[in-house]
Formats: structure tokens, sequence, C-alpha cells
């Protein structure tokens, strides 16, 4: 078990904090989908380019070719994330699609107990439980089982899945690489991955507007560099289960943001669905914990 100097669970939060920004970015925005993600990735690796290529580059020979498969993947995957979660955006609220696209527990508990044989108690299972729970109360005014809200909600919950992929591969791989290192070669990767996407699909690269290009500097600076790249840091220490069911509280983030930034309503059973989610991620950490500080016990006794 290795030691850590600063405590995960306080950059996660900073990282959860941060990837609530990131609907209401896209949702004012007027570029198509795979251009705000491309140019959110882009600026990204801008930004990254000067630490990187000064104390990182020489990491790159030691890499291996499964280690640049997983990677090379992760990025895949993170690309259409993107696309999809800023598609769905288009079609149906910010609390409804925050809501389904961190819902990733569905698919992390799955995910890491079939790749690294990771078991949960019976206290943690409940918990995650109680916490998606939460996540459906939180939007079940808004669930329109109609038309074009039905295909946004459609699109959220397919970018749900392909962002745990991206963590999934993630977590085996931040093992071996440092953050920078990992975290650049991923956005790079998928920042080619959307440049193709943008290409096929026609869509315009510019000009744009100046609030537009503010906008995309945002959503590189907090919900990419203090969002995924902090929970990308948090892989070293934690699990994809565990982040993910940090992530949960991503809609409560959002919705207050929309609430008094884009004036969308939030009604009394979101709020009470925001309780539940905080509730069951307390009760989901809390056990995380104990297991943790158990396991470190078994292997000092050992």
């Amino acid at each position: 078990m290795q030691e850590y100097r600063i405590n995960p669970y306080f950059i996660l939060i900073i990282g959860v904090l941060s990837v609530s920004t990131s609907a209401i970015l896209v949702k004012v925005s007027s570029a198509d989908a795979g251009v705000i993600a491309f140019y959110r990735l882009l600026f990204t690796i801008i930004l990254m380019s000067p630490v990187f290529l000064i104390k990182y580059r020489q990491e790159l020979r030691r890499i291996t070719l499964k280690d640049w498969g997983y990677t090379v993947a992760a990025g895949f995957f993170l690309a259409f994330h993107f696309i999809l979660w800023f598609e769905s955006l288009n079609y149906t609220s910010v609390a409804s699609s925050t809501v389904l696209v961190t819902l990733q527990p569905l698919f992390a508990f799955i995910g890491t107990y079939l790749f690294f044989k990771e078991k949960f108690s019976r206290s943690a299972l409940l918990s995650a439980a109680l916490a998606i729970s939460g996540s459906v109360v939180i939007s079940w005014g808004d669930f329109r089982i109609s038309g074009m809200a039905l295909w946004g909600d459609l699109l959220a919950l397919l970018a749900c899945a392909l962002v745990t992929a991206y963590l999934l591969f993630g977590q085996n791989v931040r093992q071996r690489l440092s953050l920078i290192t990992y975290t650049f070669i991923v956005y790079l990767m998928s920042a080619v991955v959307l440049f193709i996407y943008v290409l096929i699909k026609g869509e315009r690269l510019g000009p744009y507007p100046n609030e537009e290009w503010f906008y995309f500097l945002l959503l590189a600076i907090i919900p990419t560099l203090l969002g995924h790249t902090l929970f990308n840091w948090s892989l070293k220490w934690l699990s994809t289960s565990t982040i993910s069911m940090a992530i949960l509280f991503e809609p409560i983030g959002a919705s207050v943001l929309a609430y008094y930034l884009l004036e969308e309503s939030v009604m009394p059973s979101q709020m009470i669905g925001g309780g539940v989610i905080l509730l069951g991620i307390y009760l989901f950490v809390r056990e995380e914990r104990k297991l943790r500080k158990l396991t470190a016990a078994q292997m000092k006794g050992a």
C-alpha cells in the first residue's frame, strides 16, 4: 500500500467541484460539440507542454507497448465521452445530462470487479445504491420520456459508460506513469481523435468571437486541468469506483450553477436528491477508508 503526502480525498473534492463547471461552459458556447471538445483539449495540451517538455519527456522512453496501448485507448474513450456528453446538452437540461453522465458507479463496480478483482462490502454497495437513487431523484421531474430529450438522455448515458472505461484504463497505467506524462499523452491522443472527427463531420474550426475562445480556455483550465487531471492523480491512490462515487456530486454543483447563471429552475425533488447523494457518498467513502485501513494493517502484520 503506497503512502501519500496529500490527502487524495481532498484532491478529489477539488476535482469534482471543478468538473461541475463543464456543463455550464458547454451550454453557453455556440460551437459544435466536437469543436468544443477539440479546443478544450488543445488548449490543455498547450498549457501543459512547457512542464512536460522540460521535466517529463524522458519518461516516454520507459513506456511499454502495453501501456502505450492502454493510454491510447483511454484517450479514445475520453474523446468520445466529450463528444456524446456535449451533444446531449443540446437536447436535454444540465440537470438531466449531468445526472446521467455521472452514474458511473453502475459501470465502475462491474469494471473494477472484472478487471481488478476489487471486492466491496455490503455496506459499500448499499451506500452506492443510495447515492445512485439520489441521482435519479435529483432530476426526476426533468426526465421527459419523449423525442429529443430522450435522445439527449441516451447520449449522456453512453458518455457515462465511455468515461468509466477511460478511468479504468487510467487506473492500470497510473501505477507506472507519472501524472503529467500520462495525462499529456491521453489529452494529446484525444485531441487527435477529435480533430479527425471534426474534419469528417465538417464542423467549423473558426473563426469564433472572443467570448467563445474564452469559454474554450476556461474549459481547459477548470474542468480539465483542475478536474480530470486531479482525477488521474487520484487514480494512483483511489480506485475508479471511489472516484466515480464522488463524481455523483457533480449534478448538484452543475444544477446550482445552472440556476444562478442560466436561470434553469431547481425543483424540490432535485434538492432532496442532492441530499441523498451527499449521504450516499459520505457512507461509501467512510466504508472505503475503513477497508483501506484494515488492508494496510493486515499488510503490516504479514
